[in-house]
C-alpha cells in the first residue's frame, strides 16, 4: 500500500481524498495555487506545496509543477480527483514514466474512452446499445447532410473529444444542419484542439442514467447500480439521485452487467462511470467518465462502499474488496450541488463567506471545504460543496433533503440553495417523472434563466 499520495486537485474533492487517505493511514500532499493557500484541504494535509499563481493553466494544469511537487515530497502515487487533469492520458503517462502510480485507468484506456467515436465502437463490440449515428467522424458538409438524412431528424452533432455541452448542437432540419455543423467543428477546435465531430439521432425527452463501475488490475469488474443525473441546466448537473426512480431491478441488473463486462473487455481499472440515455424502456450509451464523479457520494450512501478508498486499493494492485453478489442497494440517496452563483441568473458569486452553518442530523452528509470567513476565489468552478442525504425510501430522502436545505446557511455570497429549496417542493420532482429537459422548463416557469 502507498505511504504517501499527492492530490492533484483542489476544493471539496481534494478534501474528500485526503480524508480517505487519513483513514487508511496514508500521508497526503496537497498542491495549491496562491489563491487556495487558506483552503481547508491545504490546512489539513500532511504536506502542502504551492504550484503557481491562481490561473489554472499556471497551477492545477501545470504538469511540470505537479510532478516537481511529487518529487520533492517523495509521493508514491497521484490522485487526480475530477476535472483538471483527471482524464488526460498524457498526464497519466508522465506519472507512470516517472515511476509513480496513477490512481485511475491505464493511459491507453483513458485515451480510448476520451475519443467518443472510438469509445462508441468499443461499446458496440462489447454488445452495449448505442444511439443510432455515424460510424465515425463526419468530415464534410455533404457527408453530414447524407448521414443526418439516413439517421432521421432531429440529430445532435457532438465533438469527438468533447464534453460539458461544448461542441454540441441539436439540429431539427436540413436547413439548419450546415451552419450547426460548421459551428460545432469550430467550438470543438477551440475547446478541445480537435475539430472532428460525429452525428447521432437526438433523443427527444430522455433521462440521463449512469452506471458506477469499479474494476481492479486482475481483470474483474463490478457495478454498483445507477444514478439518475437528469436534472441539468445547459448540460451541467445540479441534482443527482440513486437509485433512479425510472429504472427497474431487471434493467439495473442488465445494464449494470453489460457495463461491467465492457469494462473487463477493454482492460479498465479503477472507478468509472458508463453514461446512458434512457428513452422509454431503451438505453443508449453516451460515454465513459474515466475518473471519480462529483456525484459519487449517492452511490456510497446506498452501497456502503467508500469509492475513493477502493480506487486507492485497486491502484496499489489489490483485488476488488467485494464480489458482484455482495453488492446490495439500501434505501435512497440524493445529492444537491451547492454552487456559489446567483440562483436566478447563475452568474458566479465569488467573495467572502460571512456566515456558515451546515445542516446535520442522521443520514445527512456535507462534502465541502468552505467555512465562515473563507474567501471563494473567482478563478475556478463555482461548486463549493455538496449536500447528500439518505432515506429508507425516496420519499424519506426527499423530506430529509428539504429539511436539510432549510437548515443550510451560507451568507456573504449568492448560492444555489434557494433554487434547490424550490426544486425539492416541486410536484414533478417529488413524483420522479422528470426528464432531461425538465429543469430548463422549471426555470422558465419560475422566471429564471
Amino acid at each position: 500500500m502507498f505511504k504517501k499520495i499527492l492530490i492533484a486537485n483542489r476544493g471539496e474533492i481534494a478534501l474528500r481524498i485526503h480524508r480517505a487517505c487519513q483513514e487508511m493511514g496514508i500521508q497526503t500532499v496537497a498542491v495549491h495555487s496562491t489563491a487556495d493557500v487558506d483552503s481547508m484541504y491545504v490546512k489539513l494535509a500532511d504536506e502542502s506545496v504551492c504550484i503557481g499563481p491562481p490561473p489554472s493553466l499556471k497551477s492545477y494544469l501545470n504538469v511540470s509543477a505537479i510532478m516537481a511537487a511529487a518529487e520533492i515530497t517523495d509521493a508514491e502515487a497521484i490522485h487526480p480527483g475530477y476535472g483538471f487533469l483527471s482524464e488526460n492520458p498524457e498526464f497519466a503517462e508522465i506519472i507512470k514514466a516517472s515511476g509513480l502510480s496513477y490512481i485511475g485507468p491505464e493511459p491507453d484506456v483513458i485515451r480510448l474512452l476520451g475519443d467518443k467515436v472510438r469509445a462508441r465502437n468499443a461499446m458496440i463490440a462489447a454488445g452495449v446499445p448505442v444511439v443510432p449515428g455515424s460510424e465515425g467522424a463526419v468530415h464534410s458538409e455533404s457527408q453530414a447532410l447524407r448521414t443526418a438524412r439516413e439517421i432521421g431528424f432531429p440529430v445532435i452533432i457532438k465533438a469527438v473529444g468533447g464534453g460539458g455541452g461544448r461542441g454540441m448542437k441539436v439540429v431539427h432540419s436540413e436547413a439548419a444542419l450546415i451552419n450547426a455543423y460548421t459551428v460545432a467543428r469550430s467550438e470543438a477546435m477551440q475547446f478541445f484542439k480537435n475539430e472532428n465531430v460525429y452525428i447521432e439521432r437526438f433523443i427527444e425527452a430522455p433521462r440521463h442514467v449512469e452506471i458506477q463501475v469499479m474494476a481492479d488490475k486482475h481483470g474483474r469488474a463490478i457495478h454498483l447500480g445507477e444514478r439518475d443525473c437528469s436534472l441539468q441546466r445547459r448540460h451541467q448537473k445540479l441534482l443527482e439521485e440513486a437509485p433512479s426512480p425510472a429504472v427497474s431491478p431487471e434493467q439495473r441488473e442488465h445494464l449494470g452487467n453489460l457495463s461491467a463486462r465492457a469494462a473487463e473487455r477493454i482492460g479498465y481499472s479503477g472507478a468509472g462511470t458508463f453514461e446512458f440515455l434512457l428513452s422509454g424502456d431503451d438505453f443508449f450509451f453516451m460515454e465513459v467518465n474515466t475518473r471519480i464523479q462529483v456525484e459519487h457520494p449517492v452511490t456510497e450512501m446506498i452501497t456502503g462502499m467508500d469509492l475513493v478508498k477502493e480506487q486507492i486499493n485497486v491502484a496499489s494492485g489489490k483485488p476488488l474488496s467485494i464480489k458482484q453478489e455482495d453488492v446490495v442497494l439500501d434505501g435512497h440517496s440524493i445529492e444537491c450541488r451547492i454552487n456559489a452563483e446567483d440562483p436566478d441568473t447563475f452568474i458566479p458569486s465569488p467573495g467572502t463567506i460571512s456566515e456558515y452553518h451546515a445542516p446535520g442530523g442522521g443520514w445527512v452528509r456535507v462534502d465541502s471545504g468552505v467555512y465562515q470567513g473563507y474567501r471563494i476565489p473567482p478563478y475556478y468552478d463555482s461548486m463549493i460543496g455538496k449536500l447528500i442525504v439518505h432515506g429508507r425510501d425516496r420519499k424519506e430522502a426527499i423530506d430529509r433533503l428539504q429539511r436539510a436545505l432549510d437548515e443550510y446557511v451560507i451568507n456573504g455570497v449568492a448560492t444555489s440553495l434557494p433554487l434547490h429549496r424550490r426544486l425539492v417542493r416541486d410536484g414533478t420532482f417529488r413524483n420522479g417523472t422528470y426528464d432531461l429537459h425538465f429543469l430548463e422548463q422549471f426555470l422558465k416557469n419560475t422566471g429564471q434563466d
